[in-house]
């Protein structure tokens, strides 16, 4: 199971916001790329990126950002966020993201989705599933589709889509725990799924606990603001786990 560090970026700083409310916002630091680099001595192998100016406007001002944590560090990067065309994910493939996270666009427009598919790659194509109360939503958070957690996944896995990353809103931020229950329902429905779970990890408990009630089959797990007040330990956690 991979432990992936994350990054979320507001106006080129590494920023943490409260259940996706982009006035409840911590600042982290003014120069992400140094954490990125911290991260990867720790022994990260994939750093989780969000763009949060273009998940809420479809426009980037992170670009600064970007660009350095690729400059600074060897991991592999996934960015997610404003992702909604093939000349954006062009655009990252040419500044070294090797994944690319689809949200709103996977919901508006599904045939991108098969588009990324076909140039791409399933390995590189990475769908971000934000929910709430069991319903998607999209743009920044803000956007409730009324489609349902099942059956947008299932959509997407009809699609061929393979890399899931689920969010359970509700559960960001707020160091309580992730959802641990939904991560088995899915994985139980798709078992295929290479699966990543985000939101709510607030220590090493929680990771083990993931790990064993998906029975081991959990892909991974994203951790942000556990590690960056502390909560978690990176090094001890990396050694921990492994993908198996």
């Amino acid at each position: 199971m991979f432990i992936i560090p994350a990054i979320d970026l507001l106006d080129n700083e590494a920023v943490r916001l409260t259940q996706g409310d982009y006035n409840q916002k911590i600042v982290y630091s003014s120069r992400p790329e140094e954490m990125a680099v911290s991260f990867e001595k720790d022994g990260g192998e994939l750093l989780h990126i969000v763009d949060l100016n273009a998940a809420k406007t479809g426009s980037s001002d992170n670009g600064k950002a970007i660009r350095n944590i690729r400059s600074f560090c060897k991991m592999k990067l996934e960015l997610g966020g404003g992702i909604r065309s093939l000349d954006s994910m062009a655009f990252y493939d040419d500044l070294g993201i090797d994944r690319f996270i689809l949200g709103t666009i996977a919901v508006e427009q599904p045939k991108v989705v098969e588009e990324g598919l076909k140039v791409y790659g399933t390995e590189r194509i990475v769908v971000g599933v934000d929910a709430k109360d069991g319903i998607v939503r999209t743009k920044g958070w803000e956007t409730n589709t009324g489609l349902t957690i099942f059956g947008f996944l299932e959509n997407m896995h009809s699609m061929g889509v393979r890399h899931i990353i689920f969010t359970d809103i509700s559960k960001d931020g707020m160091m309580l725990g992730p959802n641990f229950e939904i991560y088995k329902d899915i994985l139980d429905r798709f078992p295929e799924m290479k699966l990543i779970a985000s939101g709510g990890v607030s220590s090493l408990e929680d990771l083990k606990r993931l790990r064993q009630v998906t029975n081991g089959k959990l892909y991974g797990a994203i951790t942000g603001k556990a590690v960056y007040e502390g909560k978690i330990n990176l090094k001890e956690t990396f050694r921990e786990f492994s993908k198996v």
